[in-house]
């Protein structure tokens, strides 16, 4: 690669800002994401999931299941420019049952923004996704939303995000009012006040400036507000008491700006975006196997697939791998090496996304997400790269599952769509695969119920294969060492399975079976995964 070009990648690298947004389900979450979307000019209108019975569904929400639920199932990928950027946002699923999907998509990011709903502070899905980013150490900044609804008092809510997550809090604006009394946020960051209602104000103005005290100077409507003199001490009390605001805190995930507002009457979204991108980093560099680090300005092509889902056009029953890419220069029609085995694979297909909407790609930088069209060959966590030096990033976390179901066909005719449906779900990471160890009876895991409820759906809609669902309830997975595995260990407390890669584990019907055994096979040792 030429001086030239390699100027223009490290330019266009630079330009790249990758996010996921988390969160507890109803945070509203997808509001903001298409609120973004709206100023990315990406979509013209804001579909509200809410709004069923006009057939208005969420962009992002693609999948026939969150339509009739109107919730987000599966991470959608969606990319726009704004302010000379150009923005990577992974919407995952808030729904706790999608947890594994989520934790694997935050691999892919190099921020997170996460929505807190303004009336119930932090919730059970929002702790754990918040863990993920912390053990990452990605930059997180936090959005606390539905100000236009009663809620908790904002010190309070500071208050919980440092105690809860254990992170220090950094409020960049603080609200006047909410719900009915709502009258704007006082914006600490630009000493300015950014009226809720801005016909109401004196003059029509959207933004009120404050001299150097940080008050209105002149007459104004919202200075005879009890609300606003109230403001005005909450904000002296942050600035003397508070955090100091630190950009190397922030990069390094030890420190959340904190942002108030309205996703649904996109009232002090656009003030967050233009400051997360500020300081929202550019990719970062990511770590081989072999500890090695590799820089994404670096001029040799690779990436990682965090994602794989069949079936997002049901027109084409299609199969689509998310690729991350983490160096270089993506060019449709390259040749690369699949790390995991060695062969080589022309990326002739691959797209870019807008929901459902998808688009053919021909060039992407480091930093963005690349769908490659997906005939069987990948995996997820595999790493593709070009040339010869091979490069092989670090494993993609897999979680142990603790709901189990026997499943089997209902037409027993219709086995090889019911094979082809449970291995595709199965590679996609929707689902997790076991099977009894002698009988070879298929055994699926998830996170969660919902989980089930989606693959039986799937199933049904998209492979035409009815399938026969009987619970083996909750259950503790743990693996076992080939060598030290008796068949005889196992028995109704503790079922015997094989996973997918052929490994021995037991399923353990309680914590005291799992002691029990401990004490009977001391030499046994038991792992889990994360």
């Amino acid at each position: 690669m030429t001086e030239n070009n390699n100027n223009e990648l490290n330019k266009e690298v630079k330009r790249r800002r990758t996010f996921a947004i988390i969160s507890h389900p109803d945070a509203g979450k997808t509001t903001i994401t298409e609120q973004l979307l709206l100023f990315g000019g990406a979509i013209r209108e804001a579909g509200t999931v809410k709004a069923k019975k006009s057939g208005k569904f969420a962009k992002s929400d693609w999948m026939e299941i969150e339509k009739q639920r109107g919730i987000s199932v599966t991470s959608s990928v969606m990319q726009f420019d704004y302010d000379d950027k150009r923005i990577n946002i992974l919407d995952t699923p808030g729904h706790e049952d999608f947890s594994e999907d989520t934790y694997r998509t935050l691999m892919a990011v190099d921020a997170a923004v996460m929505v807190v709903d303004s009336a119930k502070g932090i919730e059970e899905q929002t702790k754990k996704l918040f863990k993920v980013c912390r053990m990452r150490g990605i930059p997180i900044f936090t959005f606390m939303n539905k100000l236009d609804r009663d809620g908790r008092e904002p010190l309070e809510l500071i208050e919980e995000l440092e105690e809860v997550l254990e992170i220090d809090a950094y409020p960049m604006n603080w609200p006047i009012g909410s719900g009915k009394t709502l009258l704007g946020l006082y914006d600490l960051y630009h000493n300015r006040i950014e009226a809720f209602r801005p016909e109401e104000s004196n003059k029509g103005e959207r933004f009120i400036s404050l001299n150097s005290e940080g008050e209105i100077e002149g007459e104004h409507k919202i200075k005879k507000e009890s609300l606003y003199k109230q403001v005005l001490e909450e904000a002296l009390l942050l600035k003397e008491a508070g955090n100091e605001f630190s950009e190397e805190a922030i990069a390094a995930g030890k420190l959340t700006p904190v942002f108030f507002g309205s996703a649904l009457n996109n009232f002090g979204v656009q003030t967050f975006l233009e400051i997360f991108l500020q300081f929202a980093p550019e990719p970062s560099s990511h770590e081989t196997r072999g500890g090695e680090i590799v820089q994404p300005a670096e001029p040799t092509f690779s990436g990682f697939i965090f994602k794989i889902q069949a079936n997002m056009d049901p027109r084409h029953r299609d199969r689509i791998a998310f690729l991350r890419i983490c160096s270089g220069k993506f060019v449709k029609g390259m040749d690369v090496t699949l790390s995991r085995s060695g062969k080589k694979i022309r990326l002739s297909n691959s797209t870019q996304f807008m929901a459902e909407s998808r688009e053919i790609v021909t060039d992407a930088v480091a930093g963005d997400i690349v769908g490659l069209y997906d005939t069987g060959n990948f995996q997820i966590g595999d790493t593709i790269y070009e040339g010869n030096d091979k490069i092989e990033y670090q494993e993609l976390p897999q979680f142990t599952p603790e709901l189990f179901m026997k499943v089997e066909p209902k037409n027993v005719m219709k086995q090889k769509s019911f094979h082809k449906g449970i291995n595709q779900l199965v590679q996609e990471g929707a689902i997790q695969l076991y099977k009894s160890y002698h009988t070879e009876s298929y055994i699926i895991g998830a996170v969660g119920q919902l989980q089930f409820e989606v693959f039986e759906h799937r199933m049904r809609n998209e492979y035409n294969s009815e399938v026969i669902m009987s619970s083996i309830g909750n259950r503790i997975a743990r693996w076992v060492k080939p060598e030290q595995l008796d068949e005889n260990m196992g028995s109704s407390r503790n079922m015997l399975v094989r996973d997918r890669f052929d490994q021995p584990l037991f399923l353990f019907e309680n914590r005291f079976a799992m002691r029990w055994f401990s004490d009977k096979y001391p030499e046994v040792e038991l792992t889990s995964l994360l």
